[in-house]
């Protein structure tokens, strides 16, 4: 009796050991799945207008991991990529133009963003025309694409930024609250800043300032590296197909844009305004082209980059054209 007990609980420590085994091997074997997964780590900003990237994973293949990492800085994002800490990133043409004009190895691969500015003046103010600036002050963040708007109204204007208004630096944050308290008179900035003055009713719009005989529309863009490209062409084709498969979701399905902007913390009410003055987009034509051209000369007048870098060559179309066939 004692000996059949005894195999009896031989009989069970052995299966459950075999279980515990078999177990143990199938963690093993799952782990060793997602580790051969492919990373893909990309770079943009928690805002309405640079979102697409929040939506790749929507559009990965199985054997890719879509890591997306929020920056507030363009040029800490910029160094990352050029580290190599992420593969791919949502930038203003700004930041590109300026890597491109210190001879950094960055490439454009697709569009991200157009339009977003506005330049905002008090409700109850009396400036109705831009030449009413004459002798106003006007809060502008420096060196940014908004920066380079407001001149370029001014100056279509006839108004000179160094005498006839005066330019007062203010963070895009603290705009609104220096407006509605009448220590500025305006404001020119990206959304959601010029919708919420308006929702909140102490501005309104002057002038959007977009001109096709300029710089026209353009906003932001996906960039790469030269070494991301040339090490593995493949990952940048995912990228920029995840990228135009994203925009292309979002622009078409409104409603979740607006709820997936929503998370960022900027409240439904202020982004269904502002989503109408954005377009997210994917596609490079021969025009953005040369208006990114225009923008490099605009900065080089305004002495933000020592020289107009070589702007055909910062762009990698390859991967768009590939795209392109794929949605024939």
């Amino acid at each position: 009796m004692k000996k059949k007990l005894l195999m009896l609980v031989s009989i069970a420590v052995l299966s459950l050991s075999m279980v515990a085994c078999g177990n143990k091997d199938k963690k093993t074997e799952t782990k060793t799945d997602d580790s051969k997964k492919q990373e893909i780590k990309v770079g943009t900003w928690k805002t309405a207008q640079t979102i697409q990237p929040f939506l790749y994973d929507k559009f990965e293949n199985k054997n890719e991991n879509v890591e997306v990492k929020p920056f507030t800085n363009p040029g800490d994002m910029k160094t990352a990529l050029l580290s190599g800490n992420i593969d791919f990133c949502g930038t203003t043409w700004v930041t590109a133009i300026m890597a491109a004009s210190k001879g950094e190895p960055i490439k454009v691969v697709a569009s991200m963003t157009e339009k977003c500015s506005a330049l905002v003046v008090g409700k109850e103010s009396n400036i109705n025309d831009i030449k009413d600036l004459k002798g106003k002050t006007i809060a502008y963040v420096p060196g940014t694409m908004h920066h380079i708007l407001l001149l370029e109204v001014l100056n279509r204007a006839g108004l000179d930024p160094n005498k006839d208004v005066t330019l007062k630096k203010i963070d895009f944050f603290d705009m609104g609250q220096a407006l509605a308290s009448k220590s500025i008179d305006a404001f020119c900035s990206g959304e959601p800043y010029p919708s919420i003055a308006m929702e909140d009713g102490y501005g309104k719009v002057l002038e959007y300032p977009y001109y096709d005989d300029s710089i026209g529309y353009i906003n932001a863009a996906m960039i790469t590296t030269d070494k991301e490209i040339k090490e593995d062409p493949e990952l940048v084709q995912r990228m920029v197909d995840m990228h135009v498969e994203s925009t292309k979701y979002l622009m078409d399905h409104k409603d979740e844009w607006i709820d997936m902007s929503a998370k960022f913390g900027t409240e439904k009410k202020y982004l269904e305004k502002s989503t109408e003055n954005i377009d997210l987009t994917w596609d490079i034509t021969p025009k953005t082209i040369e208006e990114v051209k225009k923008l490099a000369e605009r900065m080089k007048e305004m002495d933000m980059i020592d020289k107009v870098p070589d702007v055909d060559a910062m762009f990698d179309l390859t991967f768009l054209d590939n795209a392109k066939k794929d949605l024939k």
